[in-house]
């Protein structure tokens, strides 16, 4: 697996954004990454060090729709630790 298909998007929330200040990033990654996965993916797309990787795994809800009951799916997020004096700009005009 690549490094860049590990990552699927950064999860922007009011809970991630405070993580920030820690210098702590969260990203929703692919079901099959693992913490090592996860680290290099990092490194290489954002040029930065990454201390410590924590995985999470979010499952889905069951959902009804008239008779039918659909489940969402299940969702992997991973928090990255970076060293201190590293950033990652995730919004444009931050």
């Amino acid at each position: 697996m690549e490094a860049m298909q590990v990552l699927v998007r950064p999860v922007v929330t009011e809970k991630s954004t405070l993580l920030q200040e820690q210098n702590k990033y969260v990203f929703q990654v692919t079901p099959r990454a693992n913490k090592t996965l996860v680290k290099q993916a990092v490194q290489a797309a954002y040029n930065v060090k990454v201390l410590d990787v924590n995985m999470l795994k979010n499952r889905g809800k069951l959902k009804r729709f008239g008779r039918r009951i659909k489940q969402t799916p299940d969702i992997k997020k991973a928090i990255v630790t970076l060293q201190p004096g590293d950033r990652i700009q995730i919004f444009e005009g931050a």
